[in-house]
């Protein structure tokens, strides 16, 4: 999201803008993307030079999370530790204006580390006095996807045939990062805070199954998609992530999909003033838009 939410705040003239990761490889993407900003390697869950940005910086936008992982233990610290550094950053700082980046899951009947963790990131923001504002998204795709759809569409054409969870008939509302930046500089333009928080899903219900063969159409990729038994596809899962210490695709991430969440849809074009996109238009511009269609991160 932080790629994409570069590309769209300059394009609103926004300039001086600090990026902090601790990704080397996706941060030289980034340099490379945009030379004109600053990108700099920093791990928010420990004190560091990467502080100074704060003291003159006029609004911060929290995005860093763990969404996937074997074990809990980097969820607790990219979630949580890192969380409460930056908030220490931004108190010392007396920065005036904080967007931060929760999730749908915190409304999700789903029990995995992502979940919880996300559900005490959230409460630390709201008790910490800043003036913020906080954002929900639901699952989201666009530009620069390492993982969720992008690393699907990169699979399928890796593969002759696609396997699908059980019927796959799992309701999902995708939700294009594109359309959640603008919302993002909405808040950034109007200021609004007081611990306000909005559920921002995807204003088109659709399908696992139907997503995937819509990434299919728009990718044209020549693969079979083809539904599996559940516990076959779950035992798959559990098999991979025994020698793949960061597994694309987890058991829990199975379960939170087929949990059968449908969260709350609000007038945010009302209330932000951002057209959403066509779930289809939106599939289209984010595998084949000629700038950053094929522009992969590091996973």
């Amino acid at each position: 999201m932080g790629q994409n939410l570069v590309v769209r705040l300059k394009e609103q003239g926004f300039t001086q803008l600090v990026v902090l990761d601790k990704h080397r490889a996706n941060l030289d993407i980034l340099r490379r993307q945009h030379p004109d900003i600053t990108a700099e390697y920093a791990d928010l869950a420990e004190s560091g030079d990467w502080e100074r940005h704060f003291e003159y910086a006029r609004a911060v936008v929290m995005l860093q999370a763990q969404i996937g992982a074997p074990t809990s233990e980097p969820f607790v610290r990219n979630n949580i530790v890192a969380t409460k550094k930056i908030l220490d950053a931004i108190r010392r700082s007396g920065i005036g204006h904080t967007v931060h980046i929760s999730s749908s899951v915190v409304n999700s009947i789903a029990d995995d580390d992502y979940t919880r963790t996300k559900h005490e990131q959230e409460k630390i923001v709201l008790a910490s006095g800043i003036n913020c504002v906080v954002l929900r998204p639901t699952l989201m795709f666009g530009w620069f996807d390492r993982k969720h759809l992008g690393w699907l569409s990169r699979f399928m054409k890796k593969v002759p045939a696609f396997p699908i969870p059980g019927h796959g008939r799992y309701l999902r509302q995708p939700l294009y990062v594109g359309d959640f930046c603008n919302i993002i500089i909405r808040c950034l333009e109007t200021g609004i805070g007081d611990g306000k928080i909005f559920n921002i899903s995807g204003r088109e219900p659709v399908d696992y199954i139907d997503i995937i063969r819509t990434i299919k159409r728009s990718t044209q990729a020549r693969c079979l998609v083809m539904p599996i038994p559940y516990f076959l596809f779950y035992g798959l899962l559990k098999f991979w992530a025994l020698f793949d210490a960061n597994p694309p695709f987890t058991a829990d991430q199975l379960k939170a999909l087929t949990a059968g969440d449908e969260f709350e849809v609000i007038d945010w074009e009302g209330i932000f003033g951002v057209k959403a996109t066509v779930f289809a238009d939106a599939v289209n511009e984010t595998f084949n838009d000629p700038r950053y269609g094929d522009v992969a991160l590091e996973f």
